[in-house]
């Protein structure tokens, strides 16, 4: 199912997190559908970074804030009157959480709290789509996909928290919104997926953007843990998945406030090790892996997600097998490191991926 390009057109769109890899592409593909997009969220934090490269400060107003902060983020929402709000502002780093776990669970639980808390005094938002993340299942690492009934959990402090936002939009969504008598007019919903990958994302501790910085050093890459499983997803798929819920949302409301799971096919969840070679073939001279043998935190070492509802309610399949999605993140860096003009690029890279979804 493609995209309504008549629903977005003019649509009042608020994104927390749009300094972000994931909200820099979403706020480019929503401002080119001609919605009026404002972001919330903390100065990027990586140099390079999407949002500088796409100019997304000159096609959304960008608004620099800590969704930790609840008055500031407030004033932003009621002064804004989205009618859609997409929160995908977060600590988003296993690895981070280990280092600063008071952090994380401030940004992901009580962040996202006070993003509801606000929406609550702001009459204009018709739906809201809270992105977590496959983690916040509690992972018994057996060969078995995680549904959305299944219980809420997390090992790390990054999984636990994500675990405890979905607990606290859905006592939000009870309490508050759709579904209660005299309750809130808007839907909430929340949306789970898995490692996300394509062009544009420097963050550290995240496996793409450190080949990625190995290839262009011309050093090993250092991996943790080669034979870990994850659902590997294309950046433009999953965009395209919360697009489809955000409208289905907005115009049935009572059918699409709860849960929904976006991960790939069956033959996309690869090992690190797979995704790194892979990776070494397309960049070529230069490109090599080695084994960190030093002790690290626990992290899951196999998770699937279970997407049958939203390919049987959105209509939503991924549209990029993981080769494709390799070799179209891997162009990418390369025309970036070779100076080209990456609006161009990624423009081109999303027209490309929207005649696959039509």
């Amino acid at each position: 199912m493609g995209v309504d390009n008549v629903f977005w057109n003019g649509r009042r769109v608020l994104i927390t997190g749009h300094t972000g890899f994931k909200g820099s592409w979403l706020s480019y593909w929503l401002s080119k559908l001609g919605a009026n997009v404002r972001g919330y969220s903390l100065e990027p934090s990586s140099a390079p970074n999407l949002f500088t490269v796409l100019g997304i400060s000159e096609c959304a107003d960008s608004v620099i804030g800590d969704i930790r902060n609840s008055e500031a983020l407030k004033r932003s929402i009621v002064e804004f009157k989205p009618e859609i709000v997409i929160h995908m502002a977060a600590q988003a780093i296993v690895m981070d959480s280990y280092k600063d776990p008071i952090e994380t669970f401030q940004t992901n639980i009580i962040g996202t709290a006070n993003l509801l808390e606000a929406i609550r005094d702001c009459g204009s938002v018709k739906a809201v789509v809270c992105v977590t993340s496959d983690k916040c299942y509690e992972n018994r690492e057996w060969d078995y996909k995680y549904r959305e009934i299944d219980s809420m959990g997390g090992w790390d402090p990054y999984s636990s928290s994500k675990g405890c936002a979905e607990l606290v939009i859905a006592s939000y969504r009870r309490s508050f919104f759709r579904g209660v008598e005299g309750s809130h007019h808007a839907a909430i919903a929340s949306a789970r997926a898995g490692n996300v990958i394509g062009g544009g994302d420097w963050s550290n501790n995240r496996l793409i953007p450190d080949i990625i910085r190995s290839f262009k050093k011309k050093t090993p890459v250092v991996i943790r843990n080669p034979a870990a499983i994850r659902p590997w997803q294309y950046i433009l798929d999953l965009l395209h998945g919360y697009i489809l819920l955000a409208e289905k949302l907005y115009n049935e409301p009572e059918n699409y406030s709860e849960a929904w799971n976006f991960g790939p096919s069956d033959d996309d969840e690869k090992s690190v090790e797979y995704i790194t070679e892979k990776m070494i073939d397309a960049w070529g001279k230069g490109a090599s892996w080695t084994l960190d043998e030093g002790a690290n935190p626990h992290e899951a070492s196999y998770l699937k997600l279970d997407s049958s509802k939203a390919r049987m309610h959105l209509k939503w399949a991924s549209k990029m097998n993981l080769d494709n999605s390799l070799t179209s993140l891997t162009n990418w860096y390369k025309n970036y490191y070779q100076g080209a003009d990456m609006k161009k690029v990624s423009g081109y890279q999303l027209d490309e991926f929207q005649e696959r979804i039509e």
